[in-house]
């Protein structure tokens, strides 16, 4: 069952401007399936994960792009990125757009080359696993977040509500295809195989892991840090680590897309910002998995409940940007005196402030930090408390309580 994706209109917008679109994301997040879904007849399709294909790759670029010519969708460049030169001389000589469609998993060697080689050709476009508007059907329909009251109100009117059991089912699950569309997919069956066939051999295939089980456990140290701030050396210290092997492997899962970082705003007239990020998984279903939750329920009552429901509230908000091809203005605030803000979305200028609770009935006390932003020195718009709640309703003049099941 195809699932219509927010992404769709702007990869072919992307195709009618430049010789290259290259599509980027974890594993298992649908990127193939949205390519081939968008293809025309006359796009041949080829899998790098072919052995013989790869080795021909590899071994024989230029007749491998005779053997291929555009239009092409070629799956999992990652596996042969020595072939960027080739498609750019061949982008140069045709002089058209849309010539190569590529995808993959996000790693070093793809995106150097791709900056190296592909300069003004390529467009690159992000994805992540299926949001929840996707789900509904409601892909195609979606635009970038921003907490304004007519945004918060349409996005209320157009979804059903979700009460917590079935909130934190979704967040349990998580939101990769293959499980999130199929209730008979078996939850640890399906993150076990995942982990083992993709994340180790794909960090041992870049970073060259030796000890297999030291990754799995900076794996689980670094899902159990979801949601907070990040620490690198407590990190490395749970993991059983060196500093310096900790550093690496973030920056690893970074460019993979298995985390996100989500930056300190900072201004040249303000000194007072911690400079460490916070820290998101991408999946929430695989953070649930590496922390070892064994239901919905036992993750709802167990320390990680407020960190996994911010999580995923960051996540989707995320994927209303990634998914419209924009690039996400987050940023969290907070100060030498504690005062924390969840998340600032900057648009034109404008700052608009968020703070995410697990409660039913938010307070003005939850968004007494908003006034942190002065020290800014930006224009605040409307914000509000994404939360439990089960209608809208202002919580001072320019903030507002917004219902989970809003985005």
């Amino acid at each position: 069952m195809y699932v219509a994706r927010t992404l769709e209109p702007w990869v072919l917008s992307a195709a009618e401007q430049f010789p290259v679109v290259l599509l980027t994301g974890a594993r298992q997040v649908g990127k193939t399936t949205l390519l081939r879904h968008l293809c025309q007849e006359e796009r041949t399709y080829v899998t790098l994960d072919d052995p013989l294909v790869l080795s021909l790759a590899r071994a024989e670029p230029a007749l491998f792009m005779q053997r291929f010519p555009p239009p092409v969708l070629i799956d999992e460049m990652q596996y042969a990125a020595d072939l960027l030169p080739y498609i750019k001389l061949a982008s140069d000589r045709a002089q058209r757009p849309g010539l190569f469609w590529l995808t993959g998993s996000q790693q070093f060697h793809l995106m150097q080359g791709v900056s190296e080689s592909l300069a003004g050709r390529v467009a690159v476009l992000h994805l992540l696993g299926l949001s929840r508007r996707e789900r509904l059907g409601q892909g195609r329909e979606i635009r970038p977040f921003l907490p304004t009251p007519a945004e918060i109100q349409q996005r209320m009117g157009a979804g059903g509500k979700l009460t917590l059991r079935e909130l934190y089912r979704l967040i349990w699950r998580g939101a990769l295809p293959a499980i999130a569309l199929n209730d008979a997919v078996e939850r640890d069956l399906f993150y076990g195989s995942y982990v083992q066939t993709y994340l180790q051999r794909d960090v041992r295939d870049l970073a060259r892991v030796g000890d297999e089980m030291a990754f799995v456990r900076f794996l689980r140290a670094t899902a159990a840090r979801t949601g907070q701030l990040l620490n690198l050396a407590d990190l490395a210290r749970d993991a059983d680590v060196a500093p310096n092997t900790a550093k690496n492997w973030l920056a690893i899962l970074q460019t993979a897309e298995i985390v996100y970082l989500l930056e300190p705003y900072s201004t040249n007239l303000s000194k007072r910002l911690v400079k460490a990020p916070k820290l998101y998984f991408l999946d929430t279903g695989l953070a649930a998995y590496l922390t070892e939750w064994a239901s919905p329920e036992t993750l709802e009552a167990g320390a990680m409940s407020g960190p996994i429901l911010e999580t995923w509230v960051v996540v989707e908000l995320l994927k209303s940007y990634w998914h419209s091809g924009r690039r996400a203005p987050f940023y969290y605030v907070r100060d030498k005196d504690q005062r924390e803000i969840d998340l600032l979305i900057v648009q034109d200028g404008i700052a608009y402030p968020l703070e995410i609770k697990k409660t039913a009935a938010p307070g003005r006390d939850d968004v007494r930090h908003f006034g942190a932003l002065a020290h800014l020195g930006l224009p605040v718009g409307p914000g509000g408390v994404i939360c439990l709640a089960e209608q809208s309703l202002p919580l001072t003049a320019t903030a507002q309580s917004i219902p989970a099941w809003a985005l």
